[in-house]
C-alpha cells in the first residue's frame, strides 16, 4: 500500500516561468486557520520518531536551534501487520482513537507534549480523519482492538462509512475518476473504509478526539488525505474545535491536497478557506532546480512561478509520501538534498518544514522497530537520518528565524547563469549555494556590515571564536569560496566578537598633475576609503609629484572599486573621468596601484 494516490500528477506538476525580476519578498501568513507570523515559524517534521525520542530532541536540539514548532506522526491506535514486517503505513489506519500507538502511550504523549512546549516548540499531530483501517490479514490493533473493515470498530459502525450506491456512486466502493468530487471525497481511497464526515455522530466523535489533543497541549493538525473529506465537513469539524489553551486562538491546520485535480473544487486553492495546504508544488520545483539539469538561476523569476501562495504554503523538501515515489529529494540524494534544505530555509517562502525520518531500502520499510512493531529510540548514527541537526540546517533555522523577525526580502541577487547563486535577506543575513561539481569563487555584494563572520554552514561561534571557516565583509562586499554541492552562508548573529578583520596593505603611486591649490585623493567602495563620500576620501602625499602616494591598510579578501579625486581649497571636487577602477585583495600581502588620472 501507498499512501500517495494515482490522481497526484493527473494534470502534472505546476508550470515553472522563469523570469528576470527579483523575487517576492516574505509574505506573512493571515487568517485564523494559518500560522501566526511570528520570530520562528520552522517546523521539524520528526516521523515516525516516538514520543519519548522527539520530548529529548525538542529539549536538546529543537528548542536551542530555535524551531517554532515538531509535527509528529498519528498517534492514534493503528492496525498491525506483523506478517508484512510492519511497514510504516500501518499509522495511516487508525482503529480506534486511543492513544495507544507504535510510537507510544497516552501517558508518553502527555509528557512530549509538555517537554516540547518547556522547550518553546510547538507541537502538530498528524491527525487521520477520513477514513479507518482496512483488512492486511490482521484484525487486531497495537492497543488490543479488535475490528471488522468498513462494519465493525471501538468507535463506528456499518452506517458510519459511505457505501455504494447510497453515497459512492461506484460499484467497487473505489474512486475511479479523480476530478469527480463526489467520488473523491465519498468513495475509497486505496480501499480504505471512508468515514461518513457529514454525519454528526462521526463529526462529533472525530472532534473528540481532536479536543483530547488540543487539551493535552497539542497546537495544531496535519489533516491526512482533506482533499478526501471535502471541504463543507471540514469547516464544520473545524467549527467545533476548541482554541489553542496557550494563544487563545484557532488551532494551526495545515492540509493534504494533493495535486492533479483539473475539477476546481478539488483544487488547493478551494480548501484556503479551511487552513494552510501542504505545498507539493513547492517541493516538486526544488526537486526540477536541484535535480541535475536543473537551473538555480531559475529561481531569479520565482515571483512569477504558479504556486501556493506563500500565505498558504506549508513548505518542504520531501516528505513521508514523496520521498518513497521519487517525486521528490530525500537523503538518498546525499548533499543536494542538504543544500536543498538550506534553500529552502533561506528563501523566505511559505512556512518551511524541515524532515527527519528514518532510512529505508523499501518503500514500505519499518522504523527500527522491536519484534512487535513498537518503535525504538532514535540513534541519529543508525537507522535514522536526522536532517534537523544537520550543521548547515540546524544553523540555517536561527538565520531564517532573523529574516523573518526583520521581515527581509530577497536582495543583492547574483548568479552565474547556471548553479551558482547568492542573496541577502535585507542587511541581515546572505548566502551563495553553489549545485555545480566544482568549488566557486566570486565576490559578492553580501549586504551586512564589516567584520569577520562565522560561516555557519560549517561551523558555530563559541565564544570569540568559530569553530569552523569565516568570512572577510568589507563594504557590504566580501570575496568567498563556495565549495561544489554546497553553501557559504553568514547574517548578523554569527559576527565573531572582537575578531579584527584580516588587511592586505595596497601602495598608491598615482601620476596626476594639478593646479595651485589642489590635491589629488583617492576614494572608494569601502569604508577604508570613505565609502565614496568625498569628505572622507584619503589625502595623498606629494612629496613625489607628479606622482601621489600613500600606503593604505585595507581587507583582505575584498572586492572594492574606487577612483582618484582632486579637491582645492575651496572644496571644488574634480572627479576623473572614466569607469570606476577596481581590484580584489588576496588574503595577505601587498600591491602597488602605478596609476594615471583619467582626464
Amino acid at each position: 500500500m501507498t499512501r500517495r494516490h494515482s490522481g497526484r500528477y493527473l494534470a502534472g506538476a505546476a508550470a515553472l516561468v522563469a523570469a528576470t525580476a527579483v523575487p517576492v519578498s516574505l509574505l506573512a501568513a493571515t487568517g485564523s486557520a494559518q500560522a501566526a507570523a511570528s520570530a520562528k515559524d520552522v517546523t521539524a517534521n520528526l516521523f515516525m520518531w516516538n514520543w519519548n525520542s522527539v520530548a529529548s530532541e525538542c529539549t536538546n536540539v529543537l528548542g536551542p536551534d530555535g524551531y517554532a514548532a515538531v509535527q509528529v506522526a498519528p498517534p492514534e491506535d493503528s492496525m498491525t501487520d506483523a506478517a508484512d514486517g510492519h511497514p510504516w503505513w500501518e499509522i495511516y489506519q487508525p482503529v480506534d482513537y486511543n492513544l495507544t500507538s507504535r510510537m507510544g502511550n497516552d501517558a508518553q504523549f502527555q509528557a512530549m507534549v509538555t517537554a516540547c512546549h518547556q522547550a518553546g516548540v510547538k507541537v502538530y499531530v498528524d491527525a487521520v480523519l477520513n477514513h479507518m483501517a482496512r483488512q492486511d490479514g490482521n484484525d487486531t490493533s497495537y492497543g488490543g482492538a479488535s475490528y471488522t473493515p468498513g462494519t465493525a470498530y471501538p468507535a463506528f459502525s456499518s452506517p458510519d462509512f459511505h457505501n455504494y450506491p447510497n453515497d459512492c456512486p461506484v460499484s467497487s466502493d473505489q474512486i475511479s475518476d479523480w476530478n469527480n468530487y463526489q467520488q473523491v471525497t465519498e468513495c475509497e481511497l486505496d480501499a480504505l473504509p471512508d468515514l461518513r464526515t457529514e454525519s454528526t455522530y462521526v463529526r462529533t466523535t472525530e472532534a473528540a478526539y481532536l479536543n483530547k489533543l488540543i487539551g493535552y497541549g497539542v497546537d495544531g493538525f496535519r489533516l491526512d488525505a482533506a482533499k478526501h473529506i471535502g471541504h463543507t465537513d471540514l469547516a464544520a469539524l473545524e467549527g467545533m474545535l476548541n482554541k489553542d489553551k496557550l494563544t487563545g486562538q484557532p488551532v494551526y491546520m495545515v492540509q493534504e491536497v494533493a495535486l492533479g485535480s483539473t475539477n476546481t473544487q478539488l483544487q488547493p486553492a478551494s480548501f484556503e478557506n479551511t487552513g494552510s495546504l501542504i505545498g507539493f508544488d513547492y517541493a516538486d520545483a526544488i526537486k526540477t532546480q536541484f535535480s541535475s539539469g536543473g537551473d538555480l538561476a531559475n529561481f531569479g523569476g520565482f515571483a512569477t512561478w504558479s504556486l501556493i501562495p506563500s500565505a498558504y504554503s506549508s513548505t518542504f523538501v520531501n516528505n513521508h509520501d514523496t520521498e518513497r515515489d521519487g517525486s521528490n529529494l530525500s537523503y538518498k540524494n546525499g548533499s543536494t538534498y542538504v543544500l536543498a534544505n538550506e534553500f529552502l530555509l533561506a528563501w523566505g517562502f511559505g512556512t518551511p518544514q524541515v524532515y527527519a525520518s528514518f532510512t529505508w531500502n523499501n518503500s514500505n520499510d519499518s522504523p527500527p522497530a522491536d519484534a512487535n512493531g513498537y518503535v525504538t529510540g532514535t540513534n541519529c548514527a543508525s537507522g535514522w537520518y536526522c536532517t534537523d541537526r544537520i550543521t548547515g540546517v540546524a544553523n540555517m533555522v536561527g538565520w531564517h528565524n532573523l529574516a523573518l523577525a526583520n521581515n527581509d526580502p530577497v536582495a543583492n541577487w547574483y548568479t552565474d547563469g547556471t548553479n551558482l547563486i547568492a542573496f541577502s535577506r535585507g542587511p541581515d543575513a546572505w548566502i551563495s549555494l553553489n549545485n555545480e561539481s566544482s568549488a566557486q569563487t566570486r565576490t559578492f555584494t553580501t549586504g551586512l556590515p564589516d567584520g569577520t563572520y562565522c560561516d555557519i554552514i560549517h561551523g558555530s561561534v563559541s565564544g570569540s571564536a568559530c569553530t569552523g571557516p569565516t568570512v572577510t565583509v568589507s563594504g557590504n562586499r566580501a570575496t568567498v569560496t563556495v565549495p561544489a554541492n554546497d553553501a557559504v552562508a553568514i547574517d548578523r548573529n554569527s559576527r565573531v566578537p572582537g575578531s579584527p578583520a584580516s588587511t592586505f596593505t595596497v601602495n598608491i603611486n598615482a601620476n596626476a598633475t594639478t593646479s595651485w591649490g589642489q590635491n589629488v585623493y583617492i576614494v572608494g567602495s569601502i569604508p577604508a576609503l570613505g565609502s565614496w563620500n568625498t569628505a572622507n576620501a584619503v589625502a595623498l602625499s606629494s612629496q613625489n609629484y607628479p606622482y601621489w602616494t600613500a600606503a593604505l591598510s585595507v581587507p583582505a579578501n575584498t572586492y572594492f572599486e574606487y577612483k582618484y579625486i582632486k579637491i582645492d581649497a575651496s572644496g571644488n571636487v574634480i572627479w576623473e573621468s572614466g569607469s570606476n577602477r577596481f581590484y580584489t585583495t588576496g588574503s595577505s600581502g601587498s600591491i602597488t596601484f602605478n596609476d594615471t588620472w583619467h582626464s
